[in-house]
């Protein structure tokens, strides 16, 4: 039987929890739960008791619906302080052909040169591009012949406190963390395509109080931003201009929030601090109140996807998920917005035995974390502990295991360097510097019987 898998959502709105289990290859759905958020503020916790109040509370539904109770669990965080950064390595192939072991030491290289700042820890280490010897553009290296290889990745970090709050929470749950995943990360692997990614692809995740953008080109994710607006924002613009409370205000945008033309009408509200009056309200001033707050999210969002510079690289488009894109015509305003590039609403894929409540886009996080943690990650990516994840199938485990000792090495503040081995004819050499610099270094011909020779004289004489 396969171990039980259980992803939690913590959102500003709600903390969703979802156990999954994998059956001949695919996801399947045994119990969910759902809670709605306390101590957590636009992403961020803000009272661990509360927070963990309500983490407990969704995990304990979904293992009663399940029947199962997994104590471990791979958990969402906010884009609220994230930073991302770019970084790469280089190292040389002693034996001419790459295997798991020289691209975990290239991606660990690419993080030891990343100039991380103190107060902050990675949660993904992202390979977007690799290059061997002259060729570039590599989608996948494992098994190629080449003498050098070298990667550019794109770097996602968060603050050491934002991250230690949110573990703080999840552990007084009663639950152990087995990764942390970018929210935004999440929702994209459960919304978009493999073609899409070919393509480049924007998933926009708009939340309750946080918006998350990811821009996907090519192998992996290259730009990532995030933006302290969602669907709540539009309930208290409507309780503030209506002068209705906010749970009247929530029931108003539900029932009849609309950014299509609304033919009229009218509809009775009742008046903060007085529930007995009751104020006639026209759906026209709904709707101009609605339209303006999500006219002015999807303006900021686009400026954040020209900021990325990666705008002409969207073959694919732009994708919409999250819990406002339920408000109707949503797609339509974006795409006259957004008049050159597609735009269509997303929600989650490739799951079995999904009920109809969670086959929605406010759903595409939690259901893209189980995705995740079942494999569909970014190949060759380092996660939160700095531990390479791959589908690749290796021999040497000792070797690899050997290799992931760059993972203790503080990386702050660290020279920029390009790790290298020792070649076969230095293995009995104690003294070779494992940290020499390759990039500066002219490239020598590996097969060369006279240059081997000389190196071997110079190192015995």
């Amino acid at each position: 039987m396969n171990k039980p898998i259980l992803a939690i959502d913590i959102g500003s709105t709600k903390v969703c929890a979802i156990i999954g289990e994998i059956k001949d290859g695919q996801m399947e759905i045994a119990g969910h739960g759902i809670s709605k958020s306390q101590g957590i503020k636009k992403g961020a916790i803000s009272n661990i008791e509360l927070a963990s109040r309500s983490i407990k509370d969704a995990v304990n539904d979904a293992k009663r619906v399940a029947g199962i109770n997994p104590t471990t669990a791979i958990i969402s965080i906010s884009g609220a302080y994230v930073k991302n950064l770019k970084s790469s390595g280089v190292v040389n192939i002693p034996n001419q052909e790459i295997s798991i072991n020289e691209i975990n030491r290239v991606m660990q290289t690419a993080l030891y040169n990343a100039n991380i700042p103190n107060e902050f820890e990675i949660l993904h280490v992202l390979p977007y591009k690799f290059k061997i010897d002259e060729q570039d553009f590599i989608e996948d290296p494992n098994g190629m012949n080449a003498s050098r290889m070298e990667v550019d990745t794109h770097i996602v970090i968060t603050g050491k406190s934002n991250l230690g709050n949110l573990k703080k929470a999840v552990h007084a749950a009663g639950i152990e963390i087995s990764r942390v995943v970018l929210s935004g990360y999440a929702s994209s692997l459960t919304v978009m395509s493999n073609n899409d990614k070919e393509r480049g692809v924007a998933v926009i995740d708009l939340g309750g109080q946080t918006s998350n953008l990811v821009v996907h080109v090519g192998n992996a994710i290259q730009y990532n931003g995030f933006l302290p607006v969602g669907s709540n924002h539009i309930t208290n613009d409507l309780s503030i201009a209506l002068h209705t409370p906010l749970d009247v205000a929530e029931d108003l945008k539900i029932a009849k929030g609309s950014l299509l033309e609304t033919g009229g009408g009218e509809v009775k509200l009742s008046i903060i601090g007085d529930d007995t009056t009751l104020n006639l309200v026209s759906l026209d001033i709904v709707h101009n109140i609605i339209y303006s707050r999500m006219e002015e999210t999807i303006l900021i969002l686009t400026d954040l996807v020209n900021k990325s510079e990666l705008k002409d690289q969207l073959g694919a488009g732009i994708i919409l998920t999250g819990g406002m894109t339920l408000i109707e015509g949503t797609r339509e305003l974006a795409q006259a917005l957004i008049p050159n590039i597609p735009i269509r609403i997303g929600k989650p894929s490739n799951i079995n035995n999904i009920s109809e409540d969670l086959n929605s886009p406010e759903f595409s996080t939690v259901i893209g974390l189980l995705q995740y943690e079942s494999g569909k990650h970014t190949e060759y990516e380092l996660d939160n502990s700095k531990t390479m994840l791959h589908s690749k199938d290796y021999k040497d485990k000792e070797s690899l295991q050997d290799i992931t000792g760059f993972q203790n090495i503080d990386v702050n503040n660290k020279p920029k360097i390009s790790v290298s081995t020792p070649s076969f004819n230095d293995e009995k050499n104690n003294s070779i510097d494992l940290f020499k610099d390759l990039s500066q270094e002219p490239k020598k011909n590996q097969n060369n019987p006279l240059d081997n020779f000389m190196d071997w004289a110079k190192k015995i004489f």
